[in-house]
């Protein structure tokens, strides 16, 4: 593989994910008058968001094998396209069917570009022979970070959401298909099929470990999206301003961690960055939960995206370098259940609000740190792998292991 082509194939991947944050992010921002245009209240646009996390969890179950057939380089543009045309509908709608249509849409969407995007980052991470998962991620972040700002000032300035989200489908669409070129075509198949059918549908028990992680993983940073502020509110009276820093301070930290964590991994391999990540944010949480102040609290908070920033990405990249011929199924599958994640750690923490205070209801996710860090070696490969060959030009050599 030339080292140009894989250059340019990782620049598209970059954009894609910086795309997908974009986009959801720009969602996000437009929550609040979306709801007040469709005049449904918070306990049924709770509901409603239920419909998104169902399309994401079908585009995830449907773009993962498409993409095995068809390569990347078609379904990434595909999902892309799609992902961002949606964004507009929720901008569009004016009741709750046709908001519940259009978040079934997006999510769908969201799904499809989630997988097919991951996907293509492993066979890019493949051509490189060093971990540079990490970063696409933190690239994803930084887009959120930019839709809340872009999405900001155009409230600001008195835009309505659909126009608004207009334009960010427009954009988005045309800058999917300038990508496409870019992309990697699909690899060749490194051997026939000769399983039958319902074999090859069978998830090898090495994938259903990597997505039991992910749930778990996912799940802690579900409760941080939604609990971190409540926790400083509840827990010290902060004023909403400052309350609203655990968040910051919680992802900042991930982004920041993702930064680095390809380095790291190359340098300790992806077992010690799960098992050490994970054991971190346990202890930043058990920190947070036991502090006698909000200062020491926002570190406990910081401490937690820190240890969950680079657990993921090496789940996905594991996945996908388990079998190269169902790369797509097998991330479809961890980031599926890892969104199942995402949607169930908020879910769960309410309930457990009735029985305990949050402080300790948020000792649920420390045990879910505390089982990665214990289930880490589930990222070594049970056989010994084929050596990923670095592209020429390439710096770094295979990826390592503990």
């Amino acid at each position: 593989m030339e080292m140009t082509a894989l250059r340019k194939a990782r620049a598209a991947t970059t954009a894609c994910f910086a795309l997908n944050g974009f986009v959801m992010g720009m969602w996000i921002v437009h929550i609040p008058p979306v709801e007040q245009r469709t005049g449904v209240g918070h306990a049924l646009l709770g509901w409603l968001l239920l419909l998104l996390g169902a399309g994401a969890f079908a585009g995830m179950r449907i773009a993962g094998p498409l993409t095995d057939r068809f390569g990347a380089r078609l379904v990434v543009p595909a999902g892309a396209v799609l992902c961002s045309a949606a964004v507009v509908l929720p901008g569009l709608a004016a009741d709750a069917p046709s908001l519940g249509a259009a978040l079934l849409l997006l999510g769908f969407g969201n799904g499809c570009l989630d997988v097919a995007m991951n996907t293509h980052a492993v066979q890019v991470e493949r051509g490189y022979g060093r971990p540079v998962m990490s970063a696409f991620h933190a690239v994803f972040s930084i887009g959120g970070v930019l839709a809340a700002l872009a999405g900001a000032l155009a409230l600001g300035a008195g835009r309505r959401p659909a126009a608004t989200l207009g334009a960010t489908a427009v954009g988005g669409v045309l800058l999917a298909l300038l990508l496409t070129p870019a992309l990697l075509p699909r690899e060749p198949a490194a051997a026939p099929r000769t399983s039958a059918p319902s074999t090859r549908r069978r998830t090898p028990p090495r994938i259903r470990m990597l997505a039991a992680l992910a749930f778990l993983l996912m799940l802690c940073e579900g409760v941080a999206n939604d609990w971190s502020a409540l926790h400083l509110r509840d827990s010290f009276g902060a004023a909403p301003a400052t309350a609203a820093l655990a968040y910051g301070a919680f992802a900042t930290a991930m982004t920041a961690g993702r930064l680095l964590a390809d380095r790291i991994t190359a340098r300790t391999g992806p077992v010690a960055v799960l098992r050490y990540g994970a054991a971190l944010a346990g202890a930043g949480l058990t920190l947070a939960v036991a502090a006698p102040a909000a200062p020491v609290a926002l570190a406990g908070w910081t401490l937690f995206g820190a240890g969950l920033s680079g657990c993921v990405p090496q789940l996905f990249s594991a996945a996908g370098h388990a079998d190269p011929d169902a790369a797509g199924a097998n991330v479809s599958r961890v980031a599926g259940l890892g969104y199942l994640g995402m949607l169930a750690g908020p879910a769960v923490i309410g309930p457990l609000t009735r029985l305990v205070p949050l402080g300790p209801a948020l000792l649920l996710p420390v045990a879910c740190c505390a089982f990665a860090a214990l289930a880490a070696p589930a990222l070594r490969p049970g056989r010994p792998a084929t050596p990923v060959a670095t592209a020429p030009g390439a710096r770094g050599g295979p990826i390592v292991d503990l």
